[in-house]
């Protein structure tokens, strides 16, 4: 069934109808599938598809639309498509969306020299 679930998956990502969108969702659902293969027969359904997952989300962004804007988390977008599915999981990212913010170099102190003395060639000569 696993198989069957993620065959299903990769063909809808390699049709003709793929969108980027369909690509992110579709890994999204790989991923799943590798973490909880017993969700494959919720995702093999056969009136449920990856497509129409991206319209579930789209009906919830209208509702949280602001203006002509509205904006998902991936956390909650992926777990709209999984609702969809009928899978009931919290969705935890592998790896955080905004990396860790470089810290700043230290700052590059010129140090006085020990002593304070100073001559010239002319002042020899």
């Amino acid at each position: 069934m696993l198989e069957q679930a993620i065959a299903k998956v990769r063909t809808e990502m390699t049709g003709n109808n793929a969108n980027s969108y369909i690509q992110v969702v579709g890994g999204f659902l790989l991923d799943h599938l590798d973490k909880k293969p017993q969700d494959a027969g919720k995702i093999l359904a056969t009136d449920k598809t990856v497509a129409k997952s991206l319209d579930e989300m789209r009906k919830a962004a209208g509702k949280k639309k602001v203006g002509n804007m509205a904006m998902f988390t991936p956390q909650e977008g992926f777990a709209i498509v999984l609702k969809y599915f009928g899978i009931d999981a919290v969705v935890e990212m592998q790896r955080p969306l905004v990396p860790d913010p470089v810290p700043a170099p230290a700052p590059v102190v010129k140090r006085k020299p020990d002593i304070d003395f100073e001559i010239s060639l002319e002042d020899l000569l």
